[in-house]
Formats: structure tokens, C-alpha cells, sequence
């Protein structure tokens, strides 16, 4: 690393602690927020000619708090403050707090953060784009042009949600273990929407906002070292690792969709899909499975078979059966029905989604998958209605290609042999 390289990462990695500990001190987000800013700053003068402190976040937590109080002070909008004995030593109280603040303080800390960013009351694009500035402390122009909005309609975004929050009182109390619970599950949701986010991007957009899958993985390992027994936070860090392991195979250089049986493998990651691999496997042996972990299972058979040929489309049918059980919804009967169509035909598949056709009318995918279902029949003209309208559908002008190159290959099955279209 070089000589700043190094304070960047730590204070990247030291973020969440110590914004979570401003919060609950000051119980504002604007206020954590500027008083980390004002201990980085600190940091970047300071640690380059005295090297890192022992604790880097309990040392930007103190400073932090300090600078804080100061400013507070010097604008009289606080009247309690503490004594001057508990801030007037700085290393001195920079030993005591990096005594105290154990690995459970901060998993509470953390874990409030993250809870707030993803309060119930916010909608999921607020609740992302603040997690990623205060939790992640990506700046305003760098998710601006992740969500591929302009920089000022974010900045509001982002107000607006932090205004939001602040109405509504949130308590910042150590949550029980019940609230933990349903916390937990809020926290794996936010950082799934800020993986899908990424994820589905495709064509010019796909090199833009890949960092948000980058920063969703990053999240993902953060919870799992706060919470290290919970199999479907392992579950949700494996799927993310395996989906993440083909980024460089998806599509090619026009950007265009490569779907999964046309990928190179070779181009794969190979030590994320370790991880992944190694992530499930743990997962599984706690014998309490969830909706992430069977995501993450389907992933990596995917990802074992080493050919499309290898894949073991009937255990993925199965797991796809179970996670219709646990979360029911018609997109998980429209995948399924595409791994049904590997084990039993293309007619199988076909009659499973034909009754989700009034729940998924507007949806890209259900049109997309019908459209070849009955080009494999042989069914061309219903084929060709179906992929005109996921070209009507499509999100992105990447879509849109893919489907035209079915299109295109109805129109060549269609032409007589022996005559070339145009003559």
C-alpha cells in the first residue's frame, strides 16, 4: 500500500463503528456524520507522523465526539456537557474507550446504524442511497451516479430520508434480542437490494454501478463478523460472493447480455466462488436453512458444474420447489419453471408459468422465458408475439438486443433453404 493507501482503508473499515457510536452519542446523523469527517481529517494529519493508533475507531470515536463538543460548545446549542476531567486527556482517553468499546458494543452500535438506514418508514431508494453514505461514506456524486440520477436529485433524496428518520424518533437504546432479530433480517435485506441494485445492471451501465455490488459484499462480511453463528447471514454473503464471481462473464464488449449456459468459465472468479462455496457449506451444516441460503445453494451448483452440461438441474428444480415454500411469489415459479424445462421439456416449463401470466402482464423475464419456451416448441409465430413484448418490456436497451437476437434467429429458422434474406 502506499503511505495514504493504508489510512484510507482503516478509516473505510473503522467507519461503521465509529459513526455508529457518534450516533448514538449525539443521536443526530448530520452531527456523527461531520464529527467523523472532522476525526478524518485529524487522522490524516496525525497518523502518517505517529503511525495508527491501537483501536483506529476508538481513536476517530474520541475525536470525533471531541471536535463535536467543541463545535457545540462554541455555538451554545448544548447545555450538558460532560466534565472536563472525561475530555481534556486525549490519549488517556483514548486508552479508557478502547477498553470499553468491545467486540459487543460495536455489533449494537453497527447494527443501529444499519437498522436506521433502513427504517420502515423510508422507501428502499432512500433507504439504500442513505446506507451507502453513511454507513459506506460513498460520496453523494458517486451514488448519484450509481442510481444514474443527477447529483442533486440524490443529495435530496438523501436529505429527505435523514429528515425522515430524525421525525421519527428513532430509539437508540441496545436493541433486545427480539428486536436484534427482526433487525438482522431488515439489515440483510437493505444490503440484498444494494446487491441487486448493481446487479442488474447491464450494458453502459453495467461498469458504473458495479461498485454497488463491490459495497454490498463489504457489508455482507461485516455483518457475518458481527454475527458469525447466523447461517442465513452466511447464506446471504455466499449467494452474493457466487453471483458476483461471474461479473466479468456476463456480458461482452458491446455490453450485450451473456447468458449463463454461453458464459466463459474460465473468466469466473475462482476465489470468490471459494468463499462461496465454503460460506454455504458451513451454512447448511447448522441445519436451519432460509430463503438466502437456498438462493446461495442454487448459485453454487451453478457454480461447481464446471460445463452447462454439468449442472445438476434437478437438485436446483428442488431447491427452487423449497423456496417457493419458504417465499412464495411468481418470479420464483418463473425461474423454477426454467429449471423444470432442463429436467422435463420445454412444455413442462411452459404450462407452469402460463397461469402466472395475469400476476406478471408487465414483467420482461416472464415474456422473455415464454418466448423461447415456444420457439423450443417449435411455436414460432406465438414465439414472436411474446418476444415483441419483452422488447416492449425491456429495461434496458441490452434487453432489448437479446431478445432481438432470438427474433433474428425465428426470422432465419422462417426463410426457405437455399434463398438469403434480401434476395
Amino acid at each position: 500500500m502506499t503511505d495514504t493507501a493504508w489510512i484510507d482503508a482503516a478509516l473505510t473499515s473503522a467507519r461503521p463503528q465509529a459513526v455508529g457510536a457518534l450516533l448514538r452519542y449525539f443521536r443526530n446523523l448530520d452531527t456523527a456524520e461531520e464529527a467523523f469527517q472532522n476525526a478524518c481529517l485529524r487522522a490524516l494529519k496525525s497518523w502518517p507522523q505517529n503511525g495508527p493508533p491501537r483501536d483506529p475507531a476508538a481513536w476517530l470515536i474520541m475525536v470525533g465526539r471531541n471536535v463535536a463538543i467543541d463545535d457545540i460548545r462554541r455555538s451554545k446549542k448544548q447545555e450538558a456537557l460532560p466534565e472536563d476531567e472525561a475530555i481534556s486527556d486525549l490519549d488517556d482517553a483514548e486508552e479508557q474507550l478502547a477498553e470499553r468499546l468491545d467486540g459487543s458494543h460495536y455489533r449494537d452500535d453497527i447494527l443501529r446504524l444499519l437498522f436506521i438506514c433502513c427504517h420502515p418508514d423510508l422507501p428502499a431508494t432512500q433507504q439504500i442511497a442513505l446506507a451507502l453514505r453513511i454507513v459506506s461514506g460513498l460520496t453523494v456524486k458517486q451514488i448519484a451516479r450509481a442510481f444514474l440520477v443527477s447529483e442533486a436529485a440524490m443529495e435530496q433524496r438523501i436529505t429527505r430520508a435523514k429528515a425522515r428518520v430524525a421525525d421519527a424518533n428513532v430509539p437508540f437504546e441496545t436493541p433486545g434480542a427480539m428486536e436484534r432479530s427482526e433487525r438482522l433480517a431488515s439489515v440483510a435485506a437493505m444490503i440484498y437490494l444494494i446487491f441487486n441494485e448493481g446487479y442488474s445492471a447491464s450494458g453502459d451501465t453495467a461498469e458504473i454501478r458495479a461498485p454497488l455490488c463491490e459495497e454490498a459484499i463489504r457489508l455482507a462480511r461485516l455483518l457475518l463478523r458481527l454475527f458469525q453463528s447466523e447461517p442465513e447471514i452466511m447464506g446471504l454473503t455466499a449467494l452474493l460472493l457466487l453471483q458476483h464471481a461471474r461479473a466479468d462473464a456476463r456480458f461482452d464488449a458491446d455490453g450485450a447480455v451473456i447468458l449463463l449456459d454461453d458464459q466463459d468459465r474460465s473468466k469466473w472468479n475462482k476465489a470468490l466462488i471459494a468463499e462461496g462455496l465454503a460460506l454455504i457449506d458451513k451454512a447448511m451444516r447448522h441445519r436451519r436453512s432460509g430463503p438466502y441460503q437456498v438462493q446461495a445453494a442454487i448459485a453454487a451448483l451453478h457454480a461447481r458444474a464446471e460445463r452447462p452440461e454439468d449442472t445438476d438441474w434437478t437438485q436446483i428444480d428442488l431447491l427452487y420447489g423449497a423456496l417457493e415454500i419458504m417465499q412464495p411469489s411468481p418470479v420464483v415459479t418463473l425461474n423454477r419453471a426454467v429449471a423444470a424445462s432442463k429436467v422435463k421439456g420445454p412444455q413442462a416449463g411452459l404450462d407452469m408459468i402460463e397461469p402466472l401470466a395475469p400476476r406478471l402482464s408487465n414483467y420482461f423475464h416472464f415474456f422473455g422465458v415464454r418466448g423461447a419456451f415456444l420457439m423450443q416448441l417449435g411455436r414460432n409465430d406465438e414465439a414472436r408475439t411474446a418476444f415483441d413484448r419483452a422488447i416492449a418490456l425491456a429495461n434496458t436497451s441490452a434487453e432489448a438486443a437479446h431478445i432481438r437476437m432470438h427474433l433474428d434467429r425465428l426470422q432465419r429458422d422462417s426463410q426457405p433453404r437455399g434463398k438469403k434474406a434480401g434476395k
